[in-house]
């Protein structure tokens, strides 16, 4: 039980740092810090805990490094969300994934289609 309380704690509290960082400290309240914090957390241990080989929050890791994994993690969903709040960075999103689609099917798969062959002609990706 203490542990789930810590929990919330610093998910708060790193929730609490990211809106400050990327200032959105004031469109939140306290659940919407514990929120972002604690599924920052997460989004830091998907992309970031691999790169830095560092475990988060989540993982009832609270040392420095946990936190600033975990922390970095919200800041990138605080980010992504300032995106989609327009429909510019919604446009810039859907290109950037179609990209790493097109880019991950044709070239690492050396998939034959006529739309990656089309695609591998373009002058300026050779």
């Amino acid at each position: 039980m203490i542990n789930f309380i810590i929990w919330i704690i610093a998910g708060g509290f790193i929730g609490w740092l990211a809106s400050l960082i990327m200032k959105t400290n004031s469109r939140q309240g306290t659940i919407a810090d514990i929120v972002v914090g604690i599924v920052g957390a997460f989004v830091g241990g998907y992309f970031l805990s691999p790169l830095f080989n560092v475990s988060t929050i989540n993982e009832s890791n609270y040392s420095i490094p946990a936190l600033l994994v975990s922390l970095g993690g919200a800041i990138i969903l605080l980010a992504i969300s300032k995106l989609f709040r327009n429909v510019g960075g919604f446009v810039v999103i859907v290109v950037i994934v179609l990209l790493i689609l097109v880019y991950s099917n044709c070239w690492t798969m050396g998939s034959a289609s006529a739309f990656c062959t089309s695609v591998r002609a373009i002058p300026f990706l050779q």
